[in-house]
């Protein structure tokens, strides 16, 4: 064991001092070049083939003919360059009302930032907020729809909120009667089927259903799951339409032509997102406060202990109070590491956190939520109660590992019968 957390520690320590470079004002994500970074970083080429629910307009457009329209969208509701509100009002759909959920309908809250209903300034719609304590559409907020739609970017990993938002609209328009017509989209982590599966009295905002941290699902697949194993609340079942996805499968890469959410803003963050948001539940800080979130890992107390350095800073819209705000942090740079690598391995990487705890000079306040208001509690992300013990025990990967099963295995099974894709 012990020779393994030493390979696991030296070969971090090695590449965080593999030609990276100290803090900067492009490191800080202050700086204009920044901004333009990822904006490259996100404009990467789609699969060539697949085609989104959304775009599919011929599929769906007759369902919605003489219907008022209530959508559950956000900025990655698009056809081509166009919002999926914009593109169906001008086909002479009448949308009666937009439903945004968390960071809003345009996306530019701040994670946990409550949002207020309003009226949106382009369209003229009535815009209703979904996050908060109004987190489920009313019987007065569907009284004058007919028809419902969600149309909305996940990326395939429980905490994740979106999927709690589905479930959310699933409930209500069950209750009202109300068809949910669903436009799907790949999940640019659907290879990935991985973590422990969430234990009842760890539910939260961040995870609600017994399903691993990576669920290698669609938001089309997730509803079918959420209908057929009686998960919806008084076990009702949602009359759902799916339009699925052409010339997709789960082990396709998939690029976001849109980021999905102010933290996910470049592709290596989606794809390291399942691995470095547990660090949310620890004492360093993620990326928060720079424009590389989940992809850049540090602290102020492992100064000596690795040479890549940034400093968080307040970001409007993004990260507003960053854990060591204008501290400067010493850690991991994963900007360049190869996903292929969680691809080839089919697992999420969790020896970047038992390094880092291994690291720390204080592992008393690694997992003490009572430090920073800006941590989470890492129980309610795992999804289980021994993983903090397991890391400060000094257990091995593996042996962490084999803790997740049978239910692992077991979600796998169950898996497979609500697939739309391969």
């Amino acid at each position: 064991m012990k020779r393994y957390l030493f390979l696991a520690f030296t070969s971090l320590l090695a590449l965080s001092a593999c030609g990276q470079p100290k803090s900067t004002e492009e490191d800080s994500g202050t700086g204009k070049g920044d901004q333009k970074s990822t904006i490259r970083r996100m404009n990467l080429p789609d699969t060539v083939g697949i085609k989104t629910g959304a775009e599919q307009t011929e599929k769906y457009l007759p369902l919605l003919k003489g219907k008022r329209v209530g959508m559950v969208v956000n900025p990655t509701s698009i056809i081509g360059k166009q919002t999926v509100v914009d593109s169906l009002l001008k086909l002479g759909v009448k949308i009666q009302k937009i439903f945004g959920p968390e960071h809003g309908f345009r996306g530019d809250a701040s994670a946990g930032v409550k949002v207020d209903d309003a009226v949106d300034a382009k369209t003229g719609i009535k815009a209703v907020s979904l996050y908060g304590k109004h987190s489920t559409p009313t019987t007065e907020d569907l009284a004058d729809v007919d028809i419902m739609i969600f149309d909305i970017q996940d990326v395939g990993v429980r905490f994740y909120t979106y999927i709690n938002t589905l479930q959310n609209v699933m409930e209500a328009c069950a209750a009202n009667g109300k068809t949910l017509l669903i436009l799907d989209r790949p999940n640019p982590n659907g290879y990935l089927i991985d973590g422990p599966i969430l234990d009842p009295q760890f539910k939260s905002g961040i995870g609600v259903q017994p399903i691993p941290i990576a669920h290698g699902l669609t938001v089309g697949e997730y509803a079918q799951m959420l209908n057929g194993e009686g998960w919806l609340k008084n076990k009702v079942k949602c009359h759902i339409v799916v339009i699925k996805n052409l010339h997709y499968n789960h082990d396709m890469e998939y690029t976001l032509p849109v980021k999905p959410s102010p933290n996910l803003n470049t592709q290596q963050a989606i794809l390291l997102y399942p691995s470095t948001c547990l660090f949310e539940g620890t004492y360093l800080n993620h990326g928060r406060g720079t424009m590389f979130p989940f992809t850049i890992i540090g602290a102020p107390y492992l100064k000596g202990k690795f040479k890549f350095s940034f400093t968080p800073k307040s970001i409007k819209g993004m990260s507003e109070t960053p854990l060591f705000q204008n501290q400067l942090c010493y850690g991991l740079d994963l900007r360049n590491y190869d996903p292929a690598e969680l691809r080839k391995s089919k697992q999420i990487n969790i020896s970047w956190l038992i390094a880092l705890y291994n690291a720390s000079p204080k592992k008393e306040d690694f997992f003490n939520t009572k430090l920073s208001k800006e941590m989470g509690v890492i129980e309610r992300l795992v999804g289980v109660a021994d993983f903090r013990k397991q890391v400060m025990e000094g257990q091995g990967e593996k042996e962490i590992r084999a803790s997740w099963e049978p239910g692992l295995s077991n979600y796998k099974k169950m898996r497979l019968k609500y697939l739309l894709y391969k």
